[in-house]
């Protein structure tokens, strides 16, 4: 009486594929840390662009703007043109 047990048996390739297609699906489980707490910590100020003198953006919180005073209200698009240094 010869009896074969299962432990005895090889693994075949058929017996592999389903493993590795199951290892391949493990990065989207979402075991990754979590980003979320940290960056929402550290960028609780908001931002707003605003436009510089030489023509570059700026980006500035919005908390320095309203501390900030407002030199000139409504400006026109010949003296904003003027003060960027550009000709019409």
């Amino acid at each position: 009486m010869s009896h074969t047990s299962k432990k005895e048996t090889k693994i075949s390739r058929r017996g592999i594929l389903p493993l590795l297609g199951s290892l391949a699906l493990l990065p989207y489980l979402g075991f990754s840390k979590d980003t979320d707490t940290k960056e929402t910590t550290s960028t609780d100020e908001e931002f707003k662009t605003l436009l510089k003198s030489d023509g570059t953006t700026v980006k500035v919180k919005v908390t320095a703007l309203k501390k900030s005073k407002v030199l000139k209200k409504n400006v026109s698009n010949k003296s904003l043109l003027s003060w960027l240094g550009r000709k019409l």
